[in-house]
């Protein structure tokens, strides 16, 4: 049984059918970053000396550098996932929902190649 009126179902109109998808992807996003943001604690921990020289060399390491830049994208994709949320629930017009969503997801996707440039900068760099 239905609560939609035959006219909405042949319209579409009624549930995107991706708010559960949404929902576990904003999910194994936070464990994701849970995860690797703890691998990150425990190697800044285990690394003594947080100089720059230990720590560029420390992240030229592939099993460095390689979680931080998946932590990086776990984290930025989490973040745009959860003000997605944010705007959808509290922007009502939809020009403006649409303006947000865009203006987020421009910053997201700038902010997070600025912090991989950064991590491939070190990890491919020469060894000073």
């Amino acid at each position: 049984m239905t609560m939609e009126t035959p006219t909405a179902r042949v319209r579409g109109l009624g549930s995107a059918q991706e708010g559960a998808e949404h929902w576990w992807t904003e999910r194994l996003t936070s464990i994701a970053t849970f995860a690797l943001f703890v691998w990150a604690i425990i190697s800044v921990v285990r690394m003594g000396s947080l100089d720059y020289h230990t720590v560029t060399e420390w992240l030229r390491e592939p099993l460095a550098a390689v979680p931080m830049l998946l932590l990086i994208v776990a984290t930025f994709w989490h973040l745009k996932l959860g003000l997605q949320v944010v705007v959808e629930d509290y922007v009502h017009e939809e020009g403006n929902k649409f303006f947000t969503i865009a203006l987020l997801n421009f910053f997201v996707v700038i902010a997070a190649a600025f912090a991989l440039f950064a991590v491939l900068k070190i990890a491919l760099g020469t060894p000073g």
